[in-house]
This record gives C-alpha cells, sequence and structure tokens, in this order.
C-alpha cells in the first residue's frame, strides 16, 4: 500500500513538473525565435503578432494530440473492426450488423438499455428537482443537500458493493444479513434473490445509478432555480398561486432549458452504463446492457473484434445526437451562440 502511494504522488509531481516545464519551454522557445525585445519597429509588431497566433497552440497542442490518440484514432479504428471478421483481419463486410440484427442477447440488452433509458434520467431529474425545492426552504437544507450529494463521490464499483449488501440473500433458515430482506422478515414476508428476479432486477440495478445521479441533478437544478427571479415568485403569490402553482408554472418553465441539459446529461451515461452491471450481475439473468455485451465480445472467449467493435459503434450512434444536442442547449442558457 505504501509504494502505491509513493509511486501516485511521484506520477502527480512528475506529471506537474513536466506539464510546467513543456508551458515556460515552449513559451521560451517562442520568445527565441520571435524575439520582441531588442528589435524594433515592424519587426517587433509583426514577432508579437505571431507570437499571438502561435501561443495558443502551444496550450492546445497536447490536448489536441492526445484526443486524436485516444479519442478519433479509436474511432476511425473501431469503425474499421465492425466490417472485420473476429480476428480483426478478414473483412465481412456488413456480417457484423446482420448478426446483431437477429442475434437474441443483443436484442434483450438494446430492451434493457430502452428501460434504463426511460426510468433513470426521468427519475433522478425530478427527484434531484424536487430535492432542490424542498431543501430550499428548511434550515437544514444545506446538510441535506450535501448528504444526497455523498454518493456521487463514490465509484460505481464501490455503490455497487454498497447494494449488494442491501440486496443480500441467506438461505432458509439464516439470518438474513441483506438489509431489503431483513426488513421483508421482519414483516413476515418471504426473503428473495431480488437481483436474479427477471424484469425487475433491471430496476433494483436502476436504483444503484439513481441513488448516485440524483445528487447531481439536485446540485445543478438547485443552482437554476437560485437565477430565477424573486420578482416572479412574488408577483404569483399576489395573484393568488398556490406553491403547487407557482413550482409547475412558474419556477419549471424558467429552467426548463437546464432541465433538459440534465436530462441528457444522464442519458449519455446510462447508455454508457457498465460497471454496475458488471458488478451486481455480471449481465445474467437478463440484465445485460450494450456496453457489457460489448465487453463479453471484445474481451471474453477468446475475443471477436469485430463483433465488438459492432456493438461499439452502435453506442456511439446513440450517444453522439443526444451529445450534440446537449451541448447545443448548454451553449444556449450559457448566452453562446
Amino acid at each position: 500500500m505504501t509504494g502505491q502511494i509513493l509511486s501516485a504522488i511521484l506520477t502527480v509531481v512528475l506529471g506537474v513538473a513536466g506539464c510546467v516545464a513543456y508551458f515556460w519551454g515552449a513559451n521560451r522557445l517562442l520568445d527565441l525565435i520571435f524575439p520582441a525585445r531588442g528589435v524594433k519597429g515592424a519587426t517587433a509588431i509583426d514577432n508579437l503578432r505571431r507570437q499571438g497566433m502561435i501561443r495558443p497552440w502551444l496550450f492546445l497542442g497536447p490536448a489536441l494530440l492526445v484526443l486524436t490518440i485516444y479519442l478519433i484514432y479509436p474511432v476511425f479504428e473501431t469503425l474499421r473492426l465492425s466490417f472485420m471478421d473476429r480476428s480483426g483481419q478478414n473483412f465481412v463486410g456488413l456480417a457484423n450488423y446482420q448478426w446483431a440484427g437477429s442475434d437474441r442477447e443483443f436484442r434483450q440488452a438494446i430492451f434493457n438499455n430502452l428501460l434504463w433509458l426511460a426510468v433513470v434520467p426521468a427519475a433522478c431529474t425530478f427527484l434531484g428537482l424536487v430535492i432542490a425545492v424542498l431543501t430550499d426552504r428548511i434550515w437544514w437544507g444545506a446538510i441535506a443537500k450535501s448528504l444526497i450529494f455523498m454518493p456521487l463521490a463514490i465509484s460505481f464499483v464501490g455503490a455497487s458493493v454498497i447494494w449488494k449488501f442491501i440486496y443480500e440473500y441467506r438461505g432458509a433458515g439464516q439470518t438474513q444479513i441483506g438489509a431489503l430482506n431483513a426488513i421483508v422478515q421482519y414483516f413476515g414476508g418471504t426473503p428473495q434473490v431480488w437481483i436474479s428476479t427477471p424484469f425487475w432486477n433491471n430496476f433494483l440495478l436502476m436504483a444503484i445509478l439513481i441513488w448516485i445521479q440524483t445528487g447531481f441533478a439536485m446540485v445543478i437544478l438547485s443552482a437554476a432555480l437560485r437565477g430565477i427571479p424573486d420578482e416572479t415568485i412574488e408577483a404569483a403569490t399576489i395573484d393568488g398561486a398556490n406553491g403547487f402553482q407557482i413550482f409547475w408554472k412558474i419556477m419549471v418553465p424558467q429552467i426548463w432549458g437546464t432541465i433538459a441539459v440534465v436530462w441528457t446529461t444522464i442519458t449519455i451515461l446510462v447508455l454508457k452504463v457498465f460497471d454496475i452491471v458488471l458488478t451486481m450481475t455480471n449481465g445474467q439473468w437478463n440484465t445485460m446492457v450494450l456496453a457489457n455485451l460489448m465487453f463479453d465480445w471484445m474481451f471474453r472467449g477468446g475475443g471477436d473484434f469485430g463483433r465488438g467493435a459492432t456493438i461499439a459503434i452502435v453506442i456511439m450512434l446513440a450517444v453522439v445526437p443526444i451529445m450534440i444536442w446537449n451541448i447545443r442547449s448548454a451553449t444556449r442558457e450559457s448566452g453562446g451562440h
């Protein structure tokens, strides 16, 4: 453990020192190539203009290089592999896409993803909005917000381990240590193996992501609610509007753009959900989603690069339109063009 901590600290120190050295050295080199000091007249002005044109690229260059290597290139390579066989060497045309359309497990994964999309973004946004409104009306609202936001600091795997103890099942006659089964047993019910119950187990897995992401929705929507002019609420109160009418007809329309951005941000996350399903069920009992199916085809059973890449392309095609719309909405909200 000590070695790992020291290794992490050393990595951070070297990384920061490397960034500082790069930017200092790059700026120093630029000043040497196009000096603005020691020269006079038009030459100095031209060099300053050249420096102004080049310097932003000194900062953007490393980021663009990393994006090209780790994002842009993999997209084109994945697209290429989706037309190849399992070894990634022989061209098979649209065979992998034809397989995806006829495979039962792929269709099940699509259905599960649609189920997640229908429930999780709506639940997170609704709960986040309700909590944001209610916590602004109580004196201990800041404490409540901190507690609700806290799960967001936990990794998906860590959260799944926590919820495994909630859904834990012990055999007949044994003491149930799982919180859910302990409650069921206390009220005279029969403990269940919850995560192996087809269809309903998907909702139990969704509860984990809702628990994590509600805090995110709450924070963003709470900030948006604070931006609503007090005059509009006061005017509605004077006109005789009750609390629900103020919330639904005054507050919600004014933050609708933020609600949409939160909704679509969580939607993108849901389309890529992987860790929770892998940790809780490993895709068993009809809980498989596209990301887990891609992982299985790509890395398990000898690997099938063609089919794994095909599923990755399907996920990307689902995510990209939502992401573009999300960025445009966020830009409009911030007053950009």
